[in-house]
């Protein structure tokens, strides 16, 4: 076998070659998959983000099905149509079962402007449990009201998977899909990536809690999860939330490695 190098500059950039509001979009997405890769959500070329390109809202941002998540950057992002053709100028391709309901929920949720697709290890195994997500610390209760539940039915890659999808995420913000893994939407990709992480972070304490076995679990009580829930609300509003929480994350990334700014 031979082993190929790549260097992430070798793709021309796209600065000054698409519009700015695209390039910032897939400044900040490439961002997106770095934040994703040092919080443990993902190290592989599997999973996906997505982004709506602000000035072609009929098109959307995803990464390609050859990069490993920490090699995105805001070039090799691919661009596609709502019916999920590439119209990028490349040869590589997404993977199919990701594009076919990431393409569905940019398509049919016109306020869906990210997606967030992974398979971290804590999601999977409580993605695993008949009972669900639990809400044992405050933290949880970021997401409390907002998680539905999709059944695994193979590889997400028939067409008529994804309706359902869309049918069992309903309103909500994240969806456990059970067997499989987890996902987000958000208004941007702030809100998207804030809402995965809650939900990454409550799949943990639960994994951890119940591993416990000398000790007994306390859950929240759905009374004292509903106010709290409605005190994070507050704080937030109608806005999107998480900016401020990507932006200090954007900024560690800048220090560490820039290269995803390409």
């Amino acid at each position: 076998m031979t082993l190929a190098a790549y260097d992430l500059l070798e793709v021309e950039s796209l600065q000054g070659k698409v519009s700015e509001a695209e390039w910032d979009a897939r400044v900040e997405l490439a961002a997106a998959f770095r934040i994703a890769v040092s919080r443990d959500w993902n190290k592989s070329t599997a999973n996906h983000m997505t982004a709506r390109v602000p000035d072609q809202p009929e098109c959307f941002l995803m990464n390609a099905a050859d990069f490993a998540w920490d090699e995105v950057t805001a070039s090799n992002l691919l661009k596609l149509d709502m019916d999920g053709n590439v119209v990028s100028d490349t040869d590589r391709k997404p993977r199919p079962a990701g594009l076919n309901f990431h393409s569905a929920l940019q398509r049919e949720r016109d306020h869906i402007n990210c997606t967030v697709h992974v398979h971290p290890g804590a999601g999977v195994v409580v993605s695993a449990w008949e009972e669900g997500l639990q809400f044992f610390d405050q933290g949880s209760c970021g997401v409390y009201g907002q998680v539905a539940y999709h059944d695994y039915e193979g590889l997400a890659q028939d067409a008529d998977e994804a309706p359902r999808i869309l049918s069992d995420l309903g309103d909500k913000y994240t969806l456990i899909m059970r067997n499989h893994g987890l996902l987000s939407v958000g208004r941007t990709v702030p809100e998207a990536i804030a809402y995965m992480d809650r939900l990454v972070n409550a799949c943990a304490i639960q994994e951890r809690i119940l591993a416990a076995s000398h000790a007994t679990p306390r859950p929240l009580s759905e009374q004292i999860c509903k106010i709290t829930a409605a005190q994070m609300g507050k704080r937030v509003g109608n806005k999107p939330m998480g900016d401020v929480e990507f932006q200090a994350s954007f900024r560690r990334q800048l220090r560490e490695d820039a290269s995803f700014t390409h």
